[in-house]
């Protein structure tokens, strides 16, 4: 077998297993893309892993429909569950990949290091731009064709030899959806333009008004998807 044909065949084990086990998304990026969105992996741990796998989950439209004005508890429980969900789904992955003979790092869906500047261990949005899921949009989110927003994600960087994905073509088009549901005016025309720390500040005040204690608003998320029905 050639190694091109090892490679692909490695992806589509890979991917098949991650969709059994409960993932929406998946799609695989070289690592040397996504450098920059690392913040916090020592050297030695990066070392051999040249493929950063992204693994998506859909949200429930039903629990995203139900957000009104800010984050709901019933949106609070559920986007804990999923983050748990995902950490599950990057262990599993890890073992697939790991009892084969690869080596492989999971990351956390959910571990912040910094929060005003939005920060974690990597950027698993930006994996998943690279992965081929999907764009980032004006709401600075991973927009894709599937589901808009309505997604949260997870990596694993691996040795493990597989064929790589293409990123999309950015997607919003003319789609603003996005900017009137964002109460702090934070999501501008271009995503580079986004507003981190209103962005946060507005958060902090939704979770206090909503009586929660994640990090959490829901509002851009929802509204992304809408539109995304309409077209």
């Amino acid at each position: 077998m050639t190694r091109g044909k090892k490679k692909a065949e490695n992806y589509e084990q890979l991917n098949r297993f991650a969709i059994q086990e409960g993932a929406s998304l998946f799609g695989v990026a070289e690592t040397s893309a996504v450098k920059d969105k690392v913040h916090s992996l020592s050297p030695k741990a990066l070392q051999g892993l040249d493929r950063v796998i992204a693994i998506g989950f859909h949200l429930s439209d039903r629990v995203m429909e139900d957000i009104i004005d800010g984050p709901t508890k019933l949106y609070f429980f559920h986007y804990q569950r999923v983050n748990v969900l995902l950490d599950e789904l990057a262990l599993k992955v890890t073992h697939f990949i790991q009892s084969r003979g690869w080596h492989a790092l999971p990351i956390p869906a959910s571990q912040i290091l910094d929060w005003e500047e939005q920060l974690a261990h990597l950027s698993h949005k930006h994996v998943a731009q690279k992965a081929g899921l999907g764009w980032i949009g004006r709401n600075n989110l991973l927009v894709t064709s599937q589901f808009g927003s309505r997604q949260r994600l997870v990596t694993v960087l691996t040795s493990m030899p597989l064929k790589m994905d293409e990123p999309l073509a950015w997607g919003c088009g003319d789609c603003r959806a996005c900017i009137p549901s964002c109460p702090s005016q934070s999501i501008k025309e271009r995503p580079e333009d986004f507003d981190h720390l209103g962005c946060y500040q507005q958060i902090k005040a939704l979770v206090k008004a909503a009586g929660i204690s994640q990090n959490i608003c829901g509002l851009c998320v929802k509204a992304c998807r809408e539109k995304g029905e309409k077209k």
